[in-house]
């Protein structure tokens, strides 16, 4: 079982940035890919970015590469997403998401792929 705690959210112009934090509970954090994932108001929840368990590999979304990066903290079990440049598009709810990184794997982007989710950080971006 692992549980996730999110926190960081908050009011940002555009163009700032903010760092959000997941803090997981479990002693088998280092066994679980990470992910984030965001639901703008009145829209599906989607996929924003990824890291695997060891941290050497990280997928984005299109429209954040280069803005935001996702990385990981095994000894502290954290994982962290940093985002500049932010937009009002990016205002949502932001998830973390957890799920073992070991085969048979699933399609990384699809929110069925992960087993466990954390309760969400509200990040408003204003023009």
């Amino acid at each position: 079982q692992v549980q996730l705690v999110e926190s960081g959210g908050g009011l940002v112009q555009a163009g700032g940035s903010l760092r959000l934090s997941c803090a997981a509970s479990g002693r088998t954090f280092s066994s679980y890919a990470l992910a984030w994932f965001r639901q703008p108001p009145g829209k599906e929840r989607e996929f924003v970015a990824r890291i695997s368990a060891s941290g050497d590999a990280t997928y984005y979304k299109d429209s954040v590469k280069g803005r935001f990066t996702i990385s990981r903290d095994n000894a502290k079990s954290t994982v962290h997403l940093q985002m500049s440049s932010l937009k009002p598009e990016d205002t949502a709810v932001f998830y973390c998401a957890a799920t073992l990184d070991r085969p048979p794997y699933k399609p990384f982007r699809s929110m069925n792929s992960y087993n466990y989710w954390g309760q969400g950080t509200q990040v408003t971006v204003s023009s």
